[in-house]
């Protein structure tokens, strides 16, 4: 079958995008093929056109397990067969899984890099028949990669079990480096190299400058009407934001880890279908999403790196039509980033300690605790070893990357209460259970539905708001479950650990303590990148983005802010008639600089020096109410 029929027959495309054709023909001449390919440019098709023309089954490796678990589902609703060996899945049906695969008919086998590492795994591998090795997010193999996973180190096993069949390694983001490092990691033999340009000359870039991001979020979306999305840092602020721009008018939802995966899919498709119009999310929202008119990407809070951002920014315009990928600053933001992703690194020393710590708080012997699973309450663990607990994340994930753990987020595992008798019959019960009173009466007034369907209760919060220890929180709960008045399930653990590697302490650390100190070392580079990118106002910002990762550019994109503003400085009569159309609406009505930026195009700054050059003329002043005014 040829490459074309098999596109539409399972994506009903009639046509390849830029660089797939080439990349699949490459690998079905079984050759070594490298294809950096921008975000939405389409790389799982790369490998999944060739797998499916071949006999045999693909072996793909991602470090995604969201991902994964996507792209096997997508594989299955189109008729073919995938399987994904995922954390947490028992030897049983690990054994099963791979024995299907062999004896299946199954196309791919989906699995995480760490599940390299088991020999049953490697034992099954050997036994089938191979048509491919894909390699997904192949920068991880770098150390100079963005998200430098050690344990990618051991696909070359994967490579030594079979041979004679070809690979292809896949990537959105790599630096000249880094593409370099993943060929001669994988062991590639005159490999076929397809480089996409990271050019989006449909998308606008921008870093604005203000004091007020809400205001300035509003306006842009009014402005520029559409699907947008809206990336914030954390998850309480996705809530905030989404209820701002509900209470503004604006078709809002939110998304983030830690809601369940049945209000992740019910938001992806009305957002998706444009039953909504505009996103809040954490950026745990983005992988395998393939919306072709998103209008806006807003990011709230500075990008961790170059890497990210442009991953993100790039979910925007993938239709062609003009888009725009927009930053909101304010001075105090380069300080946040710095303090949230560099003072927070931990040093060599302090992995050592946790990592010591953790083996004491199971009681794991020397020698001893390999692919042992335990229950894992990481602020209890904070706690009980009085541990800073942002620093202890980053620790915990650096073991995790360095496979020495296994950090598995239960963010969905919450206690869970629903009150299974009637209003009347909780008040009359109540009347003699008065010391249970103000735990009822918190539940009741912080979660709505709590009589109607089971609810997830967030316990810290229902103790701060009754004022009662944890201990007292909990009797109480229980009191209540035994005289039926709710059903309660209770959640005493966050996550799961997995120890990977026996107990040697220092002998398990010392192994990765120069992986750890260049992964700080990229950090620290990563970091700086995003703030000379906007700190820097006088390169076109489309130009700064395609010389980070190598690619150069003569002719500036004409779209984006730093763009703009050199045009409109040009126009010897932009200022002065920015201070026209201020005097125009003045005359009808005093209004705040917000107001006015809503009925003015131009920047917030030239905007502010408009006004006080205006102000300094005795042509308008400011009145007490902060509004200005015609004198």
């Amino acid at each position: 079958m040829h490459p074309i029929e098999v596109l539409e027959r399972y994506w009903q495309h009639t046509s390849f995008r830029p660089l797939q054709e080439e990349i699949i023909t490459s690998v079905l001449n079984q050759e070594d093929t490298f294809a950096l390919l921008p975000t939405g440019g389409g790389k799982s098709v790369c490998f999944q056109i060739p797998a499916l023309i071949q006999d045999g089954i693909c072996i793909v490796v991602s470090p995604l397990i969201a991902l994964m678990k996507d792209q096997v589902n997508t594989l299955k609703e189109k008729g073919i067969k995938a399987i994904a060996l995922t954390s947490g899945m028992s030897y049983k049906d690990l054994d099963t899984q791979l024995d299907n695969c062999i004896y299946g008919n199954y196309k791919f086998l989906y699995l995480s890099p760490e599940r390299l590492q088991q020999t049953l795994v490697q034992e099954r591998i050997q036994q089938m028949k191979v048509n491919l090795i894909a390699v997904d997010e192949a920068h991880c193999i770098s150390q100079w990669g963005n998200d430098f996973r050690p344990a990618y180190k051991n696909i070359t096993a994967l490579r030594q079990l079979h041979p004679h069949v070809s690979c292809i390694a896949l990537t959105a983001t790599a630096k000249h480096n880094v593409v370099d490092d993943i060929v001669e990691n994988l062991d590639f033999i005159n490999p076929k190299i397809f480089k996409a340009s990271f050019a989006r000359p449909n998308i606008a870039y921008d870093v604005i400058h203000t004091d007020d991001k809400l205001f300035q979020l509003e306006h842009l979306l009014k402005k520029y009407n559409g699907s947008s999305i809206v990336y914030v840092r954390n998850r309480r602020a996705t809530t905030d934001i989404h209820n701002f721009l509900k209470a503004k008018g604006f078709s809002s939802t939110f998304y983030h880890g830690g809601i369940t995966n049945k209000e992740k899919q019910e938001r992806l498709y009305q957002w998706t279908n444009g039953q909504i119009d505009i996103m809040v999310a954490t950026t745990a929202f983005g992988m395998g999403i393939d919306k072709a008119n998103v209008k806006t990407v807003i990011h709230i809070n500075l990008p961790e790196s170059l890497e990210s951002y442009y991953q993100e920014a790039g979910r925007a315009g993938r239709d062609g039509e003009l888009a725009y990928a927009i930053i909101l600053k304010q001075h105090i933001d380069e300080n946040h980033l710095r303090s949230q992703f560099l003072n927070t690194l931990p040093s060599v020393a302090f992995v050592k300690t946790v990592y010591n710590k953790l083996c004491n708080y199971f009681q794991v012997s020397y020698g001893e605790g390999e692919n042992t699973l335990h229950q894992f309450d990481f602020k209890s663990f904070c706690n009980q070893y009085k541990l800073s607990a942002s620093i202890t994340y980053n620790a915990l994930l650096l073991l995790d990357r360095n496979a020495i753990i296994t950090l598995t987020q239960l963010f969905n595992f919450r206690t869970k209460i629903q009150f299974i008798t009637t209003n009347a019959v909780l008040f009359k019960y109540l009347e003699t259970h008065l010391d249970l009173n103000i735990l009822v009466k918190v539940l009741l007034r912080t979660y709505g539905g709590i009589f109607d369907y089971e609810t997830k209760v967030n316990l810290s919060l229902i103790i701060k708001k009754a004022n009662l220890s944890e201990k007292q929180v909990i009797a109480q709960l229980q009191r209540l479950e035994k005289d039926e008045v709710i059903s309660l399930q209770m959640a005493n653990t966050d996550s799961e650990i997995t120890f990977l590697k026996p107990r040697e302490d220092d002998i398990t650390i010392n192994p990765i303590a120069k992986t750890i100190e260049q992964q700080h070392t990229l950090k620290h580079q990563q970091i700086e990148s995003v703030l000379s990118y906007i700190q820097n106002e006088s390169v076109c910002r489309s130009q700064q983005l395609l010389l980070y990762f190598g690619e150069t550019s003569k002719q500036p994109c004409g779209l984006c802010s730093v763009c703009v503003a050199k045009a409109s400085s040009l126009d010897n009569t932009s200022n002065e008639a920015i201070s026209i159309q201020i005097i125009k609406i003045l005359e009808t009505e005093a209004l705040s600089s917000r107001q006015l930026l809503l009925q003015i195009k131009c920047s917030e700054k030239v905007l502010l020096d408009s006004l006080s050059e205006l102000i300094a003329l005795k042509k308008i002043k400011l009145t007490p109410i902060n509004t200005y005014t015609l004198i």
